[in-house]
């Protein structure tokens, strides 16, 4: 994959250049409060080195899902703008203002009067109905803003929508971010050239939303360790009981050409030993631990066991590459969360030990942080969900591949 990185420009191709940058600034927000900054701090980066080499950096992003022709107030990036404003303005004293709308008159004004090293954010680029729509006069008219164009939304880049796909296609020089190029590193890396062993974690409640990702892995890795709901569907492809447990019986056929090509393969594939069963889909049901060959009808797999946990923590401990992608148990209940617990110390002490780890996928990093691990724990943590997920498939993320068309000499 060849694409132009941010750090591959020369300083007169930034100095006094109009600079839109493609940020994923979609955080959580309640009552006014922003939840969870991480998106934003991980934006920094790239902003403050467009700052320091003197571009007038123009931001674009989306928040939430505004539906057209319905108030919008409540999805106004301002917000956002100002919590940026307050982390900027502390560690290097750079003004940020925002635009009240995206292209329109005062968004035109705004970029036209910015200065060196100026930040201005655009307004919600969703507001605009043909962002997902990936319309091309409004493609034009963002595109119009720019001298250069920088997508550092890799979360965004599964997404053909104008400020990730269409305008790449129109300003003169389209290149990738700093988080953008982290991402594609790390997660190509772990795909491509990744030292060995290698191990995947695939977790999740559906096969049906994996089959991609677990026949892509099968090329790839050494180990693939199974886990959450997908688990049971591929302990019924085997001939066990799953009792009233999650569990997609059309693919079971699936499931077994997984097992199948697996051993062909010569890819050690491992599922739970032991289960933690409750009699309701509740955090307060009555639990038991099962054999993960026994499980009681009435009963549903909610967590791996202490057993499944040490063997799945040996196999980690021993890997020299570790791509983890879906929780292996239902971890927002505490009842139900030491499996994916346990995998967490597992892969932050395989981290220490000199692994690289590599954590995808939304469901997976809330897990990280509900049981209070920094990102610094791992190698890297991966901000894009669904982008991740397609990442691994295998797929072409649109948002990525706008980027190799733009062949300019930087």
């Amino acid at each position: 994959m060849t694409f132009i990185r941010l750090q591959d420009l020369t300083p007169n191709q930034l100095e006094g250049k109009r600079v839109l940058v493609r940020e994923d600034l979609n955080v959580p927000i309640s009552n006014g409060h922003i939840d969870d900054d991480s998106r934003i701090v991980a934006a920094l980066p790239t902003l403050n080195h467009l700052v320091q080499a003197g571009a007038k950096v123009i931001v674009v992003s989306h928040f939430g899902r505004p539906k057209q022709g319905e108030d919008q107030s409540p999805f106004s990036l301002a917000p956002i703008s100002r919590h940026l404003a307050d982390l900027m303005g502390s560690t290097s004293g750079t003004s940020v203002i925002q635009a009240s709308d995206v292209v329109g008159a005062d968004a035109q004004a705004k970029v036209n009067a910015l200065e060196n090293g100026q930040v201005l954010v655009l307004e919600n680029v969703r507001f605009e109905a043909g962002e997902e729509q990936n319309d091309p006069s409004f493609a034009k008219a963002l595109a119009s803003l720019a001298d250069v164009y920088v997508n550092d939304a890799f979360g965004t880049s599964h997404r053909a929508h104008a400020s990730t796909e269409g305008v790449a296609h129109i300003v003169p020089l389209a290149v990738a971010g700093l988080l953008m190029s982290a991402e594609i590193e790390a997660l190509g890396g772990i795909l491509t050239n990744a030292k060995k062993p290698v191990t995947a974690i695939v977790g999740g409640s559906k096969v049906s939303t994996k089959i991609a990702v677990l026949m892509n892995l099968l090329d790839k890795v050494d180990n693939i360790i199974i886990g959450g709901g997908m688990a049971y569907t591929f302990l019924l492809a085997q001939g066990y009981s799953v009792g009233k447990s999650l569990c997609e019986p059309s693919f079971v056929d699936t499931a077994k050409d997984i097992m199948v090509k697996a051993k062909a393969n010569g890819v050690n594939l491992y599922l739970s030993q032991d289960i933690v069963v409750a009699d309701d889909f509740s955090a307060t049901a009555n639990t038991q631990t099962v054999d993960a060959t026994a499980i009681p009808d009435g009963w549903e797999g909610m967590d791996i066991g202490p057993k499944t946990r040490q063997a799945f923590a040996d196999v980690i401990l021993n890997s020299a590459s570790i791509l983890w992608n879906g929780p292996v148990g239902v971890f927002e209940w505490d009842a139900f969360a030491e499996g994916t617990k346990a995998l967490a110390v597992a892969v932050a002490q395989a981290t220490k030990n000199g692994a690289k780890t590599v954590l995808g996928g939304g469901d997976t990093v809330s897990a990280v942080e509900k049981f209070k691990y920094p990102k610094s724990a791992f190698t890297h943590v991966s901000t894009g969900g669904g982008a991740s997920l397609e990442f691994i498939e295998g797929k072409s993320l649109p948002g990525i591949e706008a980027l190799n068309a733009t062949a300019v000499s930087a």
